[in-house]
C-alpha cells in the first residue's frame, strides 16, 4: 500500500451516503492538468479473522461520460419505480435522503 502513497489526487468535493451495511462515497478529484473526474466507491464492512475489514469497489467516471451515466442511472431507477414496483410508495425514502445529516463529508470514514 505504501507504494501508492501520493498518487491519489486531492478531493475537491465529497458526499457520503450510508445505505445499511454499505457506504457510498462520491468524490470529485482533479488531474495534474486541472481536469476533474468523479470516483464512486462502495465500501462494505465485513468480519475477517475476528477483525473488521472494509471491502471496497471503485468506479472512475470522466466528464465525457457524466451525461450518459446519469441518463442510464435515471432510466434504470425510473424503470424499477414505474414498471417493476409501480404500486410501491418511494416517497418515504426521498424524505429521509433530504433530511439526513449523516451524508456530510469529513465524518467517521474517508477512503482513498
Amino acid at each position: 500500500m505504501e507504494e501508492h502513497k501520493g498518487n491519489d489526487r486531492e478531493e475537491i468535493f465529497s458526499r457520503k451516503v450510508k445505505a445499511g451495511k454499505r457506504t457510498y462515497f462520491f468524490d470529485v478529484k482533479s488531474t495534474r492538468s486541472n481536469d476533474y473526474y468523479l470516483t464512486i466507491t462502495e465500501s462494505k464492512r465485513k468480519i475477517r479473522d475476528d477483525n473488521f475489514v472494509y471491502e471496497k469497489h471503485k468506479i472512475f467516471l470522466y466528464k465525457e461520460d457524466f451525461a450518459k451515466f446519469v441518463d442510464a442511472l435515471q432510466d434504470t431507477v425510473d424503470h424499477v419505480k414505474n414498471e417493476l414496483m409501480a404500486d410501491f410508495d418511494f416517497s418515504q425514502y426521498e424524505v429521509e435522503a433530504e433530511t439526513s445529516s449523516e451524508d456530510k463529508f469529513g465524518e467517521d470514514l474517508k477512503w482513498d
